[in-house]
């Protein structure tokens, strides 16, 4: 089948590289342009770009699309059987929607109609849902509103991180893709009743208030990780929080509570299993307090 790929992140690679290995004509491959990144702020492509530099496939990134006329007769030019989006990070005008014969798929990383929107793995966890999923969908011009394909769903167990969770999710996204162009499902409109949104985050989301109850504490943790990360503070030091379990104990929100990093929060304690410091390695909380002792009663905001 003659296709273009529309996708950026590490999420995206295992559908690109299972409708390659599958056979499919990919004609084009649409990513973000390449942006600084790391310590040194080098330019470097994003994860969808350097594997589609390595299998041949041609790459565009362009910088708009929704008022680019130009790259709509480009796109159009392709004579598409369909689009595969996942996780592209620009919206698709009408015109672009309209191209390919099959329309564009879209790759959805929920059970929609639940999470709509920018970071539905994070938010699944944050809501303490019991499941989550993958959802292929018949692209229209709304936010992740378009008829549903196919769904599979995952459990979110007190274990699941965003990290896993987002492996587990990619690797279905993949193979649910692949079922979708050859069996060509029908499509079911989506609910409006269920329907939620999960918008975009930012590094201060990953702020813990020491207020809120343990198992939110401890959701935020699983749920943040890799990024944007959680983190508190203590002195004016930042402390990054990258694992947590459950402890029991009370105490004024945010206080030390013993000697082994069990901190109270709204309702009930957590306790930090390993932390990162600015600068320094990620350490367990035993190795941490050899170094950075935490009396009981210290506080962390």
């Amino acid at each position: 089948m003659r296709l273009a790929f529309m996708g950026s992140p590490d999420f995206a690679v295992p559908a690109l590289q299972a409708l390659h290995d599958a056979g499919h004509d990919i004609r084009a491959v649409y990513c973000q342009k390449p942006r600084p990144a790391g310590r040194g702020h080098a330019v470097r492509p994003c994860p969808v770009h350097r594997v589609a530099e390595q299998l041949g496939i041609e790459v565009r990134t362009p910088t708009r699309l929704r008022t680019d006329p130009a790259a709509h007769e480009a796109f159009a030019a392709l004579d598409l059987d369909a689009a595969v989006v996942a996780a592209y990070g620009l919206i698709l005008p009408q015109a672009m929607l309209d191209a390919p014969r099959r329309g564009c798929l879209n790759i959805h990383a929920s059970l929609l109609p639940r999470w709509r929107g920018a970071a539905p793995i994070q938010a699944a966890i944050l809501a303490g849902d019991h499941e989550t999923g993958i959802t292929i969908m018949q692209m229209d011009a709304g936010l992740d509103t378009g008829p549903m394909l196919l769904r599979e769903a995952v459990p979110i167990t007190d274990t699941t991180t965003a990290a896993t969770l987002h492996d587990a999710l990619a690797g279905i996204g993949a193979r649910l893709i692949l079922r979708a162009l050859a069996e060509v499902p029908s499509p079911q409109q989506q609910p409006e009743i269920g329907a939620t949104y999960a918008p975009k985050l930012t590094r201060e989301d990953g702020r813990i208030d020491w207020n809120h109850d343990a198992e939110a504490v401890l959701r935020q943790v699983r749920a943040l990780n890799p990024w944007p990360g959680t983190f508190t503070s203590q002195s004016g030091e930042i402390l990054k929080v990258l694992r947590a379990g459950r402890a029991e104990g009370s105490g004024e929100p945010g206080t030390v509570l013993d000697q082994e990093l069990k901190v109270a929060c709204g309702t009930g304690a957590v306790r930090l299993l390993t932390i990162q410091r600015p600068g320094r390695a990620a350490m367990d909380a035993a190795a941490f307090l050899r170094g950075h002792p935490l009396p009981r009663g210290a506080r962390l905001g």
